[in-house]
């Protein structure tokens, strides 16, 4: 285990005794940042909070989400995360948590209390931290996980909205600027620029302003177009790590099956090079923020263990991957209702079967984007009007962001924005008339105790969290590519 607060050194992250660290981890989606797809809900955090005041009144919706906040990571969550090897949680987290878009600048009373809890557990069982900023004023991409009601990132077009983001990361450099467990501070989450020169300057000021207050942490900075594009990026900032995100099809419902050909794995890695070109040749340590499969769920697909062993076969590949350059990795992710997490919610549970009908409801409205589930009702609606659109607007499959085409625009507005919206209502009012100790007993079905453990992926984590030790010396393989690497960006 490194000691002091990490630098980077040319392509490694060090200690300060000098002995590179390699951070493996998973990321607390879904806590400080909530989404959609892992608790439930439709649609976005600030809808769904609102939602709950509603039906709830603020005083128990308040009392709701802060032991939600408090069962979702507690010493159990640690001790077993650092039993699995892993010595990295990256911590999402929403701006709305600190400040309010009516009272900007001002921090909100008791803000830190979660970070600060949950960063002081992981240090006592050795874990590092990345605080990472999910949600930024205005949005910085269009998507829900950014809390995004709009569909049009505005953070690009207000110096406001920027000036604010530095004004927070100043905020939380001065309480965070001496703790060596947090490894540094991720300023952008899957930044999507539409021209994107903005974000590469972007980087240039904000570092400056984070330095004043904080000299020594780590940046981890994401690139652009969900961490995928280095367009316009020129050259490298002092002690920054450059991210990329390695999602690939083949984890997901709509992808071709991982069958372990050697086609198949050739692609994998042609699609890490490409995204790794830009630290490649600046000779930057290379971080993968967010990566990973979904998964079936027993009680809906005959075929779950089939689909499952495919998709713990393609994750296992990707880490292979990884482990053949000795990159740094942040798993997506740690917790949730049991599409992905490492540890899920039992169905049985108290929460789980409050909202077990609207679940259900949302597979069939397709109300998720993150592992959705394919729905005759809908298609039979969205496909011939995305034929009609491509074929009046032919340009509509190559807008920004590029990954999406018209069929992705499509149901982003009109599904994960509208429909989602006109109904989180709906989804609050199942928690309509429980008391105080009803609404604690949801928010405890969060808990670690109360928790299932995904096993298969469990392991391959454990398998490939060990990195045999490497040295200043230590040169990384060569990365060029085959000149095949420009596969089409993917994105689910």
């Amino acid at each position: 285990m490194a000691t002091g607060i990490l630098k980077v050194e040319g392509d490694k992250v060090v200690g300060n005794d000098g002995k590179p660290i390699i951070l493996r981890g998973s990321a607390l989606g879904g806590w400080m940042n909530m989404e959609n797809f892992i608790t439930g809900y439709p649609g976005h955090e600030s809808e769904h909070r609102a939602s709950m005041a509603k039906v709830l009144g603020q005083d128990k919706a308040d009392h709701f989400f802060d032991k939600f906040l408090e069962y979702f990571f507690t010493d159990q969550d640690a001790e077993f995360f650092a039993s699995n090897g892993l010595n990295c949680l990256r911590l999402p987290m929403n701006y709305r948590h600190f400040e309010d878009d009516m009272n900007p600048r001002v921090l909100k009373p008791n803000c830190f209390k979660h970070v600060d809890r949950v960063v002081d557990l992981c240090a006592k069982h050795k874990i590092y931290t990345i605080l990472d900023l999910h949600a930024l004023p205005g949005g910085q991409n269009p998507d829900w996980h950014s809390d995004n009601t709009t569909n049009h990132p505005a953070f690009w077009d207000h110096k406001d909205f920027q000036d604010r983001v530095i004004w927070l990361w100043q905020e939380l450099a001065k309480r965070y600027k001496d703790n060596a467990w947090v490894a540094g501070y991720n300023p952008i989450n899957e930044p999507c620029d539409p021209v994107h020169y903005r974000l590469p300057a972007y980087y240039d000021r904000i570092e400056k302003e984070i330095r004043k207050i904080d000299p020594d942490h780590i940046l981890w900075l994401d690139g652009n177009t969900f961490s995928m594009e280095w367009r316009y990026f020129d050259h490298i900032l002092p002690n920054c790590v450059y991210a990329l995100h390695d999602y690939t099809m083949m984890g997901f419902p709509k992808g071709d099956t991982f069958r372990g050909t050697e086609e198949q794995k050739s692609k994998l890695e042609r699609q890490f090079l490409r995204k790794a070109e830009f630290m490649n040749q600046h000779k930057t340590p290379i971080w993968n923020g967010e990566f990973g499969p979904v998964y079936a769920n027993p009680r809906l697909d005959a075929d779950h263990e089939e689909i499952n062993a495919a998709r713990y076969k393609c994750l296992d590949e990707q880490l292979r991957i990884y482990d053949k350059y000795k990159i740094h990795w942040s798993i997506w992710l740690y917790k949730d209702v049991g599409v992905q997490g490492m540890v899920h919610l039992d169905p049985d549970s108290k929460y789980m079967k409050t909202i077990a009908p609207f679940l259900e409801k949302k597979r069939a409205l397709q109300l998720d984007a993150w592992g959705r589930y394919p729905s005759k009702q809908v298609e039979d609606l969205i496909d011939p009007l995305v034929e009609w659109i491509d074929k009046s607007a032919p340009t509509s499959k190559d807008q920004y962001p590029t990954p999406w085409a018209t069929e992705r625009q499509l149901t982003r507005i009109v599904n994960q924005l509208w429909v989602s919206k006109c109904l989180s209502d709906e989804f609050a009012e199942q928690f309509k008339g429980m008391s105080m100790e009803d609404l604690e007993e949801c928010a405890r079905s969060f808990h670690f105790d109360k928790c299932l453990q995904r096993q298969g992926l469990n392991k391959a984590l454990e398998a490939h969290a060990e990195v045999e030790s490497i040295d200043k010396d230590w040169v990384r393989p060569n990365m060029a590519g085959d000149g095949e690497g420009q596969d089409k960006l993917e994105l689910d």
